[in-house]
């Protein structure tokens, strides 16, 4: 019954998808495999330089969040 419901559902979404013209999401293993073959691990400056700029950029969205908080709490209560 679980299975009908599912191919159900993803028969629908293919539909709204095929409207909007978007193609839906297919899965070749092939794909995915040929990837991995590629891919190598980071060298050590490599790593260090994806990890200095991923903590700027969470640090960047932090400070925006808080200055958005601050402007949204605080700065109603002052006027």
């Amino acid at each position: 019954m679980a299975t009908k419901n599912n191919s159900k559902r993803k028969n629908d979404l293919a539909g709204k998808l095929g409207d909007l013209n978007v193609k839906t999401p297919t899965f070749n293993l092939q794909e995915y495999i040929r990837v991995l073959r590629l891919a190598r691990k980071p060298t050590r400056e490599e790593f260090l330089t994806i990890s200095k700029i991923s903590i700027m950029g969470i640090a960047l969205i932090g400070i925006l969040g808080f200055i958005i908080y601050i402007f949204l709490t605080e700065l109603p209560k002052a006027i």
